[in-house]
């Protein structure tokens, strides 16, 4: 019996996923913790313009691949997507560490972006064929701990590029990344019943749903539409913190940059690495008993992060603030591990990639647009208040998913 076949090797693809995973965000978040290190030889590096610009490349082009890297995944082998995609960052990854001007890092980071767009929706579709029922939320929200991981890893490369060279510290990771495509190469294997889903014509012959068919079957379903944008209102808090949230804490608490930064990045990764794991788990357990409990168990999620914007955005003692992060982190943690699987109680199974592209190009977009606007409230001296707006925001997605959504299986196929 060969090891695809083993009861056991569902959970093997979240291991293999998970170093996958936490490689994508280490290698996109690097250059972020390396601006000071690269200014000596890059001089436009010195402008917060250019370097946003670097910043922002990624970004756009990540948003607008992201549909049709689900689209290809719902047609192709995900498993070439994935081990394709990790080797072709990581060599881009090397590439940044020989580049000698600012055109040659933005051309790659825009390579960066075209590449680790393919990942997402491949591996999320390939965990959920792989873990259906009792283990797919669990199996998601573990995979996503990975990405919590690479954030954090990632925000070391200054203390890497310090001990070595912002050059050697592209190179180094780039292989390493390389490497690891290789083992999964021979390591990971697609679902059997991958691309043997879509019906059959009345000829009796197997036939692909066109581009254009694939995108209105997704947009047609109304449902979709209230997945989507309950998707994407959260994503607004999600990037905020990501982005501002060590601007917050040095602002709220009065204390430096150098110390905010680290106890907000820790403080978010620690609580969401905790929140994935729990609503995984309590959403597997609880639609065995209610084919809501999905839904449900991401709305608690995400109800905890409505209290702890507010408290982000007014409170200004530690307490306060470091227990507003830790209460985001968990909530938003459990909404992040049922995306997928709600996503796959109301999309078929042949299009759930396509669909989760969708979802992801929204997200980005999303950030994007509320990192430019909270930029223009911290210039005005209320970020604060920016962060307690989001949480009325996010009431309103909430209440919506939870009126709208009311899926009749599981598993939609």
């Amino acid at each position: 019996m060969s090891l695809k076949d083993e009861k056991y090797y569902p959970w093997i693809v979240v291991g293999l996923l998970w170093v996958v995973a936490l490689l994508n965000y280490m290698d996109r978040q690097m250059l972020s913790t390396m601006q000071e290190s690269m200014k000596a030889d890059i001089a436009e590096l010195n402008q917060a313009e250019a370097f946003g610009a670097l910043m922002a490349v990624f970004l756009w082009v990540y948003g607008i691949v992201s549909p049709f890297a689900g689209l290809v995944a719902d047609r192709v082998s995900r498993k070439w997507l994935v081990v394709g995609s990790l080797f072709v960052w990581s060599a881009v990854t090397l590439l940044m560490g020989y580049a000698t001007s600012f055109n040659q890092l933005y051309l790659l980071r825009g390579l960066m972006g075209i590449s680790e767009a393919l990942y997402i929706p491949s591996a999320l579709s390939l965990l959920a064929d792989w873990h259906q029922g009792k283990s797919r939320s669990l199996a998601i929200g573990i995979h996503m701990t990975g990405i919590y991981v690479g954030q954090a890893i990632g925000g070391f490369g200054a203390v890497v590029a310090a001990m070595f060279s912002w050059n050697e510290t592209f190179h180094y990771f780039g292989i390493i990344g390389m490497v690891y495509a290789v083992v999964l190469f021979f390591l990971l294997h697609e679902n059997p019943n991958h691309l043997m889903s879509p019906a059959n014509d009345s000829d009796g012959q197997h036939h692909k749903a066109s581009v254009f068919k694939s995108f209105a079957v997704v947009l047609s379903n109304w449902a979709f539409w209230v997945m989507l944008f309950y998707f994407a209102v959260p994503s607004l808090p999600g990037w905020a913190t990501k982005n501002w949230l060590p601007t917050l804490f040095a602002e709220n608490l009065g204390i430096p940059m150098q110390d905010a930064g680290p106890l907000s990045t820790i403080t978010i990764a620690a609580s969401s690495f905790v929140g994935v794991i729990l609503g995984g788990y309590l959403s597997d357990k609880w639609v065995q008993r209610n084919i809501c409990g999905r839904i449900y168990t991401s709305a608690i999620g995400l109800g905890m992060t409505i209290p702890s914007l507010v408290l982000l955005g007014f409170g200004h003692s530690m307490v306060s603030v470091v227990a507003a992060g830790l209460l985001f982190g968990v909530g938003y943690g459990m909404f992040d591990a049922n995306n997928m699987p709600i996503l796959c109680q109301i999309i078929s199974s042949r299009y759930r990639a396509t669909a989760y592209g969708i979802m992801n190009m929204t997200g980005v977009f999303a950030g994007a647009a509320v990192t430019q606007v909270l930029g223009k409230w911290a210039d005005g001296g209320s970020l604060g208040l920016g962060f307690a707006l989001l949480g009325g925001i996010v009431t309103v997605a909430l209440l919506l998913q939870l009126v709208f959504l009311r899926p009749t299986t599981d598993n939609m196929e």
